[in-house]
C-alpha cells in the first residue's frame, strides 16, 4: 500500500438510507477514502449493505473487533473474506495464537483483507484503561502491537498518540489506523484520546478515522473536500 495517509469514514448515521445518501454525495471521491462500517449498520443492514458500497467503488472496512477463541475467530474472519471485504479488525487481547489462527486461516484467498488488531479503544482514559489490562495505555498498546506484528496481521487500531511508536518498535510499513481524529476542533464527544489531522500526520498514521464531523454536517461533501485537501 503507498505511504498515504488515507480518509476513513465512519458510517453511523441511524438508518441504511442515511447512510448510502452519504456514500451517494461524496462518489466522486470513492477512490480516495475508505468506509468504515460497524456494529451498527453491519447488524441491522447485513452483507447487502456492504455489496452496495463496494459497487460504488468504495474500500470498504468491517470494524466488528473479533474477540473470541482462536478456532471461532479465524472462522468468523474466513467468512469476512469471502465477502470481498479490504479490512477488518480483532482484539490483541485475544492472544497471539488467535491472532495466528486467524492469518492462517485466510491466507488461501487471492486477495485477502488487510487485517488490524485493536489495542486500546480511544474511549479509554488511561486509568480506566489500566483497571482493566493492568498497565498504562502507552506500555500495554506498544505490547500489543509488537505480538500483532509477530502474528503476522498488517497493522494496529491506536490512538495517534501511540502511532509513531508502535511504528517504532515493529516496522515503518506497519500499519496504523487512528479514531479520535476532530479535524477542525470539534467536540471529543466519547472518545477521550483526541488528535488533530495535523498531529496525525506528525506521527504517521496511515488511515484517519473520522466520523460525526462528517456526517452530521449539513454539507458532507465540503467537509469531506477540506479534510482530503487538508491530508495531502
Amino acid at each position: 500500500m503507498e505511504n498515504k495517509l488515507k480518509l476513513c469514514i465512519a458510517l453511523d448515521n441511524p438508518s441504511k438510507e442515511e447512510n448510502l445518501k452519504l456514500a451517494k454525495e461524496i462518489k466522486e471521491y470513492s477512490k480516495d477514502i475508505w468506509l468504515k462500517v460497524g456494529f451498527r449498520s453491519f447488524i441491522r443492514d447485513g452483507k447487502e449493505f456492504i455489496v452496495e458500497l463496494k459497487k460504488m467503488g468504495y474500500n470498504v472496512f468491517l470494524d466488528l473487533k473479533l474477540y473470541d477463541i482462536p478456532n471461532t475467530m479465524a472462522d468468523a474472519a474466513e467468512e469476512i473474506a469471502k465477502m470481498e471485504i479490504d479490512m477488518f479488525n480483532i482484539h490483541a487481547s485475544a492472544g497471539i495464537k488467535a491472532m495466528r489462527e486467524v492469518m492462517n486461516r485466510i491466507e488461501k484467498f487471492e486477495k485477502r483483507p488487510l487485517v488490524l488488531a485493536v489495542t486500546a479503544l480511544t474511549s479509554f482514559d488511561n486509568e480506566e484503561f489500566k483497571k482493566i489490562y493492568g498497565q498504562d495505555i502507552e506500555i500495554k498498546a506498544k505490547k500489543f502491537a509488537k505480538e500483532a506484528y509477530k502474528a503476522g496481521l498488517d497493522g494496529v487500531v491506536c490512538s495517534v498518540w501511540e502511532s509513531l511508536e508502535i511504528k517504532n518498535d515493529t516496522n515503518e510499513n506497519f500499519l496504523t489506523l487512528t479514531p479520535g481524529i476532530r479535524p477542525f476542533g470539534e467536540n471529543a464527544g466519547d472518545q477521550k484520546r483526541i488528535a488533530d489531522i495535523k498531529t496525525a500526520k506528525k506521527h504517521k498514521s496511515d488511515f484517519i478515522v473520522i466520523g460525526r464531523p462528517i456526517y452530521k454536517s449539513d454539507n458532507p461533501k465540503k467537509i469531506v473536500e477540506k479534510i482530503l485537501k487538508e491530508i495531502q
